[in-house]
Protein backbone atom coordinates (compact mmCIF):
# COMPACT_ATOMS: atom_id res chain seq x y z
CA UNK A 1 0.00 0.00 0.00
CA UNK A 2 2.67 2.26 1.17
CA UNK A 3 4.89 1.27 -1.98
CA UNK A 4 2.36 2.05 -4.62
CA UNK A 5 1.46 5.42 -3.08
CA UNK A 6 4.96 6.16 -3.33
CA UNK A 7 4.87 5.41 -6.94
CA UNK A 8 1.65 7.61 -7.31
CA UNK A 9 3.19 10.55 -5.60
CA UNK A 10 6.52 10.04 -7.40
CA UNK A 11 4.72 10.04 -10.78
CA UNK A 12 3.37 13.78 -11.18
CA UNK A 13 7.27 14.91 -10.20
CA UNK A 14 8.73 12.22 -12.32
CA UNK A 15 6.65 13.79 -15.65
CA UNK A 16 7.01 17.81 -14.61
CA UNK A 17 10.61 16.43 -14.65
CA UNK A 18 10.92 14.86 -17.58
CA UNK A 19 9.09 17.73 -19.40
CA UNK A 20 11.18 20.39 -18.07
CA UNK A 21 13.90 18.21 -19.45
CA UNK A 22 11.87 18.34 -22.97
CA UNK A 23 11.29 22.02 -22.99
CA UNK A 24 15.20 22.41 -21.93
CA UNK A 25 16.24 20.01 -24.62
CA UNK A 26 13.88 22.09 -27.63
CA UNK A 27 15.09 25.46 -26.34
CA UNK A 28 18.67 23.89 -27.15
CA UNK A 29 17.64 23.15 -30.62
CA UNK A 30 16.06 26.01 -31.21
CA UNK A 31 18.97 28.06 -29.93
CA UNK A 32 20.89 25.20 -32.05
CA UNK A 33 19.11 26.26 -35.33
CA UNK A 34 19.25 29.65 -34.63
CA UNK A 35 23.03 29.43 -34.50
CA UNK A 36 23.25 28.01 -37.54
CA UNK A 37 21.29 30.27 -39.37
CA UNK A 38 23.36 33.17 -38.15
CA UNK A 39 26.51 31.43 -39.52
CA UNK A 40 24.88 30.91 -42.95
CA UNK A 41 23.83 34.60 -43.08
CA UNK A 42 27.30 35.50 -41.58
CA UNK A 43 28.58 32.85 -44.84
CA UNK A 44 26.46 34.58 -47.42
CA UNK A 45 27.91 37.84 -46.09
CA UNK A 46 31.15 37.12 -46.52
CA UNK A 47 30.26 35.56 -49.60
CA UNK A 48 28.59 38.20 -50.86
CA UNK A 49 31.54 40.59 -49.78
CA UNK A 50 33.84 38.10 -51.28
CA UNK A 51 32.04 38.73 -54.31
CA UNK A 52 31.91 42.13 -54.48
CA UNK A 53 35.77 42.39 -53.83
CA UNK A 54 36.36 40.04 -56.84
CA UNK A 55 34.63 42.10 -59.03
CA UNK A 56 36.39 45.09 -58.05
CA UNK A 57 39.58 43.46 -58.37
CA UNK A 58 38.52 41.90 -61.43
CA UNK A 59 37.70 45.66 -62.87
CA UNK A 60 41.18 47.22 -61.80
CA UNK A 61 42.69 44.22 -63.66
CA UNK A 62 40.54 45.30 -66.82
CA UNK A 63 41.86 48.70 -66.17
CA UNK A 64 45.44 47.70 -66.10
CA UNK A 65 45.07 45.64 -68.97
CA UNK A 66 43.62 48.70 -71.10
CA UNK A 67 46.29 50.63 -69.40
CA UNK A 68 49.03 48.38 -70.86
CA UNK A 69 47.41 48.44 -74.03
CA UNK A 70 47.20 51.75 -74.40
CA UNK A 71 51.25 51.91 -73.77
CA UNK A 72 51.78 49.24 -75.99
CA UNK A 73 50.15 50.57 -78.69
CA UNK A 74 47.65 48.26 -79.58
CA UNK A 75 44.20 50.38 -79.28
CA UNK A 76 41.40 51.12 -81.93
CA UNK A 77 40.58 54.27 -83.56
CA UNK A 78 37.12 54.93 -82.65
CA UNK A 79 34.01 56.83 -84.44
CA UNK A 80 33.24 60.72 -83.02
CA UNK A 81 30.20 60.66 -81.36
CA UNK A 82 31.98 58.27 -78.50
CA UNK A 83 34.49 60.72 -77.44
CA UNK A 84 34.81 62.40 -74.45
CA UNK A 85 33.58 66.03 -74.88
CA UNK A 86 36.63 67.55 -74.42
CA UNK A 87 38.25 65.42 -77.19
CA UNK A 88 35.00 66.61 -79.48
CA UNK A 89 36.44 69.36 -81.94
CA UNK A 90 35.48 68.72 -85.51
CA UNK A 91 32.01 66.82 -85.88
CA UNK A 92 32.19 66.61 -89.76
CA UNK A 93 35.41 63.93 -89.05
CA UNK A 94 33.22 60.78 -88.60
CA UNK A 95 35.78 57.85 -87.72
CA UNK A 96 39.16 57.40 -87.32
CA UNK A 97 39.71 59.53 -83.86
CA UNK A 98 42.52 57.95 -80.82
CA UNK A 99 40.57 57.04 -77.88
CA UNK A 100 42.10 58.86 -74.59
CA UNK A 101 45.34 57.63 -74.08
CA UNK A 102 46.66 58.57 -70.09
CA UNK A 103 50.16 57.74 -71.18
CA UNK A 104 52.59 60.27 -72.82
CA UNK A 105 54.72 57.41 -74.52
CA UNK A 106 51.12 55.74 -76.14
CA UNK A 107 50.66 59.12 -77.31
CA UNK A 108 54.20 59.27 -79.32
CA UNK A 109 53.90 56.08 -79.88
CA UNK A 110 50.69 57.02 -82.14
CA UNK A 111 52.84 59.36 -84.09
CA UNK A 112 53.22 55.66 -86.60
CA UNK A 113 49.60 55.29 -86.25
CA UNK A 114 46.65 55.93 -89.16
CA UNK A 115 43.90 58.18 -87.49
CA UNK A 116 42.55 61.63 -87.51
CA UNK A 117 45.60 63.51 -86.72
CA UNK A 118 48.30 61.36 -87.72
CA UNK A 119 48.66 64.03 -90.93
CA UNK A 120 48.43 66.77 -88.23
CA UNK A 121 51.77 65.72 -86.95
CA UNK A 122 53.63 64.87 -89.72
CA UNK A 123 52.88 67.98 -91.53
CA UNK A 124 54.47 69.79 -88.66
CA UNK A 125 56.94 67.90 -87.69
CA UNK A 126 58.27 67.60 -90.83
CA UNK A 127 57.81 71.55 -91.26
CA UNK A 128 59.85 72.18 -88.09
CA UNK A 129 62.74 69.81 -88.96
CA UNK A 130 63.02 71.55 -91.98
CA UNK A 131 63.30 74.39 -90.83
CA UNK A 132 65.92 73.62 -88.02
CA UNK A 133 68.05 72.34 -90.97
CA UNK A 134 67.37 75.77 -93.31
CA UNK A 135 68.28 77.67 -90.15
CA UNK A 136 71.00 75.88 -89.52
CA UNK A 137 72.31 76.31 -92.51
CA UNK A 138 71.49 80.13 -93.00
CA UNK A 139 72.95 81.10 -89.47
CA UNK A 140 76.39 79.45 -90.22
CA UNK A 141 76.75 81.20 -93.66
CA UNK A 142 80.12 83.47 -94.08
CA UNK A 143 79.84 87.09 -92.51
CA UNK A 144 81.11 88.21 -95.56
CA UNK A 145 77.92 87.21 -97.30
CA UNK A 146 75.77 90.06 -95.25
CA UNK A 147 76.26 93.78 -94.83
CA UNK A 148 76.14 94.03 -91.00
CA UNK A 149 76.20 89.90 -89.81
CA UNK A 150 75.55 90.38 -86.39
CA UNK A 151 72.10 92.22 -87.12
CA UNK A 152 71.25 90.83 -89.90
CA UNK A 153 71.16 87.33 -88.12
CA UNK A 154 69.62 88.08 -85.34
CA UNK A 155 66.71 89.73 -87.37
CA UNK A 156 66.79 86.48 -89.62
CA UNK A 157 67.11 84.36 -86.23
CA UNK A 158 64.13 85.58 -85.18
CA UNK A 159 62.17 84.20 -87.70
CA UNK A 160 63.39 81.18 -87.58
CA UNK A 161 63.02 81.42 -83.91
CA UNK A 162 59.27 82.18 -84.54
CA UNK A 163 58.59 79.20 -87.21
CA UNK A 164 60.41 76.61 -85.34
CA UNK A 165 58.34 77.41 -82.02
CA UNK A 166 55.53 77.82 -83.56
CA UNK A 167 55.54 74.17 -85.78
CA UNK A 168 57.26 72.13 -82.78
CA UNK A 169 54.30 73.15 -80.55
CA UNK A 170 51.57 72.44 -82.73
CA UNK A 171 53.03 68.80 -83.52
CA UNK A 172 53.44 68.55 -79.93
CA UNK A 173 49.89 69.45 -79.06
CA UNK A 174 48.53 67.20 -81.99
CA UNK A 175 50.35 64.15 -80.20
CA UNK A 176 49.37 64.66 -76.90
CA UNK A 177 46.19 66.58 -76.64
CA UNK A 178 44.48 62.92 -76.44
CA UNK A 179 46.48 62.40 -73.42
CA UNK A 180 44.10 64.29 -70.76
CA UNK A 181 42.07 66.86 -69.99
CA UNK A 182 44.24 68.94 -68.65
CA UNK A 183 47.28 68.20 -71.16
CA UNK A 184 45.52 69.34 -73.51
CA UNK A 185 44.60 72.65 -72.01
CA UNK A 186 48.13 73.33 -71.72
CA UNK A 187 49.50 72.22 -75.18
CA UNK A 188 46.49 74.31 -77.08
CA UNK A 189 47.83 77.11 -75.10
CA UNK A 190 50.99 76.54 -76.46
CA UNK A 191 49.72 75.91 -79.92
CA UNK A 192 47.97 79.21 -80.26
CA UNK A 193 51.12 81.00 -78.66
CA UNK A 194 53.44 79.38 -81.21
CA UNK A 195 51.26 81.14 -84.44
CA UNK A 196 51.55 83.90 -82.61
CA UNK A 197 55.21 83.73 -82.49
CA UNK A 198 55.57 83.11 -85.90
CA UNK A 199 53.60 86.00 -87.20
CA UNK A 200 55.98 88.34 -85.13
CA UNK A 201 58.99 86.74 -85.85
CA UNK A 202 58.49 87.12 -89.76
CA UNK A 203 57.44 90.93 -89.30
CA UNK A 204 61.33 91.21 -87.81
CA UNK A 205 63.38 90.76 -91.00
CA UNK A 206 60.57 92.12 -93.15
CA UNK A 207 60.58 95.61 -91.26
CA UNK A 208 64.34 95.49 -90.99
CA UNK A 209 65.22 95.82 -94.77
CA UNK A 210 62.07 97.39 -95.72
CA UNK A 211 62.93 100.09 -93.22
CA UNK A 212 66.70 99.78 -93.66
CA UNK A 213 67.37 103.14 -94.25
CA UNK A 214 64.37 104.64 -91.48
CA UNK A 215 64.81 103.19 -88.43
CA UNK A 216 62.44 105.30 -86.14
CA UNK A 217 59.63 103.83 -88.39
CA UNK A 218 60.82 100.38 -88.06
CA UNK A 219 61.14 100.35 -84.15
CA UNK A 220 57.76 101.47 -83.80
CA UNK A 221 56.01 99.50 -86.26
CA UNK A 222 58.00 96.60 -84.83
CA UNK A 223 56.74 97.55 -80.84
CA UNK A 224 53.33 97.94 -82.29
CA UNK A 225 53.53 94.06 -83.83
CA UNK A 226 55.09 93.03 -80.22
CA UNK A 227 52.06 94.47 -78.46
CA UNK A 228 49.39 93.03 -80.60
CA UNK A 229 51.25 90.21 -80.47
CA UNK A 230 51.31 89.93 -76.44
CA UNK A 231 47.92 90.36 -76.62
CA UNK A 232 46.98 87.57 -78.84
CA UNK A 233 49.21 85.26 -76.87
CA UNK A 234 47.11 86.61 -73.36
CA UNK A 235 43.82 85.90 -75.02
CA UNK A 236 44.69 82.78 -76.37
CA UNK A 237 45.50 81.84 -72.64
CA UNK A 238 41.68 81.95 -71.97
CA UNK A 239 39.92 78.44 -71.46
CA UNK A 240 36.77 79.37 -73.73
CA UNK A 241 39.62 80.34 -76.33
CA UNK A 242 39.96 76.45 -77.09
CA UNK A 243 36.19 75.56 -77.44
CA UNK A 244 34.98 74.30 -81.01
CA UNK A 245 32.12 77.36 -80.70
CA UNK A 246 35.57 80.14 -80.71
CA UNK A 247 37.19 78.46 -83.83
CA UNK A 248 36.62 81.63 -86.22
CA UNK A 249 37.01 83.84 -82.96
CA UNK A 250 40.67 82.01 -82.86
CA UNK A 251 41.07 82.70 -86.60
CA UNK A 252 40.13 85.99 -86.94
CA UNK A 253 42.74 87.12 -84.06
CA UNK A 254 45.55 85.39 -85.94
CA UNK A 255 44.34 86.63 -89.08
CA UNK A 256 43.80 90.16 -87.68
CA UNK A 257 47.46 90.49 -86.19
CA UNK A 258 48.29 89.38 -89.49
CA UNK A 259 46.65 92.01 -91.25
CA UNK A 260 48.48 94.62 -88.79
CA UNK A 261 51.01 94.60 -91.49
CA UNK A 262 48.86 96.31 -93.87
CA UNK A 263 49.79 99.73 -92.62
CA UNK A 264 53.55 99.41 -92.98
CA UNK A 265 53.10 97.47 -96.35
CA UNK A 266 51.18 100.37 -97.83
CA UNK A 267 53.83 102.82 -95.48
CA UNK A 268 56.61 101.82 -97.77
CA UNK A 269 54.56 101.38 -101.17
CA UNK A 270 53.94 105.26 -100.75
CA UNK A 271 57.46 105.84 -100.08
CA UNK A 272 59.11 103.76 -102.47
CA UNK A 273 56.64 103.63 -104.83
CA UNK A 274 54.91 100.78 -106.50
CA UNK A 275 57.70 99.63 -108.88
CA UNK A 276 60.32 99.73 -106.46
CA UNK A 277 58.23 97.93 -103.77
CA UNK A 278 57.80 94.74 -105.99
CA UNK A 279 61.06 94.57 -107.40
CA UNK A 280 63.35 95.64 -104.18
CA UNK A 281 60.50 95.50 -101.90
CA UNK A 282 59.76 91.60 -102.66
CA UNK A 283 55.80 93.12 -102.29
CA UNK A 284 55.00 89.95 -104.40
CA UNK A 285 56.37 86.96 -102.14
CA UNK A 286 54.72 88.84 -99.38
CA UNK A 287 50.97 88.97 -100.94
CA UNK A 288 51.60 84.99 -102.02
CA UNK A 289 52.72 84.51 -97.91
CA UNK A 290 49.62 86.17 -96.55
CA UNK A 291 47.17 84.69 -99.49
CA UNK A 292 48.21 81.34 -98.71
CA UNK A 293 47.94 81.76 -94.74
CA UNK A 294 44.81 83.24 -94.85
CA UNK A 295 43.30 80.52 -97.32
CA UNK A 296 44.49 78.43 -94.56
CA UNK A 297 42.82 80.33 -91.83
CA UNK A 298 39.25 80.36 -93.35
CA UNK A 299 39.61 76.78 -94.54
CA UNK A 300 40.18 76.06 -91.11
CA UNK A 301 37.32 78.44 -89.33
CA UNK A 302 34.91 76.89 -91.98
CA UNK A 303 35.90 73.56 -91.55
CA UNK A 304 36.24 72.74 -95.57
CA UNK A 305 36.16 70.49 -97.50
CA UNK A 306 35.02 68.13 -94.72
CA UNK A 307 31.91 70.42 -94.30
CA UNK A 308 30.73 69.02 -97.55
CA UNK A 309 32.11 65.71 -97.51
CA UNK A 310 31.16 64.47 -94.29
CA UNK A 311 33.33 61.20 -93.24
CA UNK A 312 34.91 61.46 -96.39
CA UNK A 313 37.82 63.53 -95.28
CA UNK A 314 38.91 61.43 -91.40
CA UNK A 315 42.07 60.87 -92.27
CA UNK A 316 43.42 63.01 -95.23
CA UNK A 317 43.12 66.00 -96.82
CA UNK A 318 40.57 67.71 -93.87
CA UNK A 319 40.85 71.15 -93.42
CA UNK A 320 43.29 71.24 -90.40
CA UNK A 321 46.18 69.31 -92.39
CA UNK A 322 45.54 71.49 -95.51
CA UNK A 323 45.85 74.66 -93.22
CA UNK A 324 49.18 72.80 -91.60
CA UNK A 325 50.62 72.60 -94.95
CA UNK A 326 49.81 75.95 -96.06
CA UNK A 327 51.00 77.51 -92.73
CA UNK A 328 54.59 75.17 -93.89
CA UNK A 329 54.33 76.85 -97.00
CA UNK A 330 53.66 80.63 -96.74
CA UNK A 331 56.32 80.32 -93.95
CA UNK A 332 58.85 79.15 -96.70
CA UNK A 333 57.61 81.90 -99.15
CA UNK A 334 58.33 84.37 -96.54
CA UNK A 335 61.76 82.80 -95.50
CA UNK A 336 62.76 82.72 -99.76
CA UNK A 337 60.85 86.76 -100.38
CA UNK A 338 63.27 87.81 -96.94
CA UNK A 339 66.58 85.84 -98.75
CA UNK A 340 65.97 88.27 -101.65
CA UNK A 341 65.77 91.81 -99.74
CA UNK A 342 68.96 90.41 -97.71
CA UNK A 343 70.63 89.54 -101.22
CA UNK A 344 69.36 93.02 -102.19
CA UNK A 345 70.78 94.82 -99.15
CA UNK A 346 74.33 93.21 -99.35
CA UNK A 347 74.37 94.38 -103.37
CA UNK A 348 73.66 97.81 -102.54
CA UNK A 349 76.46 97.42 -100.02
CA UNK A 350 74.38 98.80 -96.67
CA UNK A 351 74.06 102.68 -98.56
CA UNK A 352 71.20 104.69 -98.39
CA UNK A 353 71.92 108.17 -99.19
CA UNK A 354 71.88 107.48 -103.09
CA UNK A 355 68.63 105.59 -102.42
CA UNK A 356 67.03 108.39 -101.04
CA UNK A 357 65.83 107.39 -97.27
CA UNK A 358 62.42 107.50 -96.27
Amino acid sequence: MSASAGHRSEGPAHNRCLFARRVVHEKEEETTEREEEDDEEEEEDKSSDEGLLLQAHHAMERMEEFVHKMWEGRWRVIPHDVLPDWLKDNDFLLHGHRPPMPSFRACFKSIFRIHTETGNIWTHLLGCLFFVCLGIVYMFRPNMSFVAPFQEKIVIGAFFLGAILCLSFSWLFHTVYCHSEGVSRVFSKLDYSGIAFLIMGSFVPWLYYSFYCSPQPCFIYLIVVCILGIAAITVSQCDFFATPQYRGVRAGVFVGLGLSGVVPTLHFMITEGFLRATTMGQMGWLFLMAVLYITGACLYAARIPERFFPGKCDIWFHSHQLFHILVVAGAFVHFHGVSNLQEFRYTAGGGCAEEGGV
